[in-house]
């Protein structure tokens, strides 16, 4: 969600849904906070409708500006009992969340987040064994296999790719910083 529309709880979100149609006033869904830590809460939606380009939602029980502001940055997601049957290739973000990702059977680290809209490919967001975060695009050119069981996504990525997606170390940033000043 990402902003509260109007005065009493509705709020606004855009829809990644390539299901047309997909909510319905009745319909069960559940917002996750941003917060790892923070628990999932299960909402009703009470009425929907488009509004400028995002889907406007009013959830049985939020009442408020203040209510709705709680939901602003969550994700909702629909239950998996309501779930629908996705064609071969495709995943629920919320499966590829924790995976392990195996680039040439070597593990890169664990999927936080996938970030879509930066181009093409939607960019997992991988958390690597020393805690830096790497953007890895997921894209089919790239991909090996996905195994949501086991919780690993198999790639076969270009050499340097994940060198050229690392955030910078203090070293680099300091080189950089030193190579801006001798422009001046």
């Amino acid at each position: 969600m990402v902003k509260t529309q109007g005065r009493r709880g509705e709020v606004a979100g855009e829809v990644l849904s390539d299901i047309p149609d997909r909510f319905a006033a009745g319909m069960k869904l559940l917002a996750l906070p941003k917060q790892a830590d923070t628990v999932r809460r299960e909402l009703e939606v009470e009425a929907i409708w488009p509004h400028k380009g995002l889907l406007v939602l009013k959830f049985l029980g939020v009442d408020s500006i203040s209510e709705a502001e709680t939901l602003v940055g969550c994700e909702l997601q629909v239950p998996r009992s309501q779930r629908s049957e996705l064609q071969a290739g495709w995943n629920y973000v919320s499966d590829l969340a924790g995976c392990s990702v195996l680039d040439h059977g070597r593990e890169v680290g664990r999927i936080e987040d996938v970030q879509f809209g930066a181009g093409e490919a939607p960019l997992l967001i991988v958390r690597d064994p020393a805690g830096r975060l790497l953007e890895v695009p997921f894209a089919e050119a790239y991909l090996e296999s996905v195994d949501v069981e086991r919780k690993q996504v198999r790639m076969k990525l270009p050499e340097g790719l994940l060198e050229v997606n690392a955030p910078l170390t203090a070293e680099e940033k300091r080189e950089q910083a030193q190579g801006t000043r001798k422009k001046s």
